[in-house]
């Protein structure tokens, strides 16, 4: 199972605010069930099989420009662990038992 974090961000908008795109991204996000996900200030991360998440991933990358963006701008950082079960969860769990 794979984590990935992305954030995509439409530029020259008319506007510095970027929650209307955000929230677009996050309906395909809530369409994908077999998806795990967690927002933050600075993106979302997703957790569940790397192929669908990138699939996903492309289909939110396409919402700004059906919002009328000209430019975007994705970022994707990949963990994708093989040698153990990992999970979102199981990360932030590991950091709390050593604090």
């Amino acid at each position: 199972m794979a984590i990935v974090e992305v954030t995509i961000a439409p530029l020259g908008t008319s506007s510095t605010s970027l929650s209307r795109y955000v929230a677009g991204c996050h309906k395909i996000l809530m369409a994908a069930p077999d998806l795990k996900y967690e927002l933050n200030a600075m993106g979302t991360v997703i957790e569940g099989d790397l192929s669908r998440i990138l699939e996903v991933v492309r289909q939110m990358h396409e919402v700004p420009f059906g919002a009328g963006a000209q430019r975007v701008s994705t970022l994707i950082r990949i963990d994708d662990r093989r040698d153990k079960a990992s999970s979102m969860s199981a990360k932030i769990q590991a950091v709390k038992d050593k604090l």
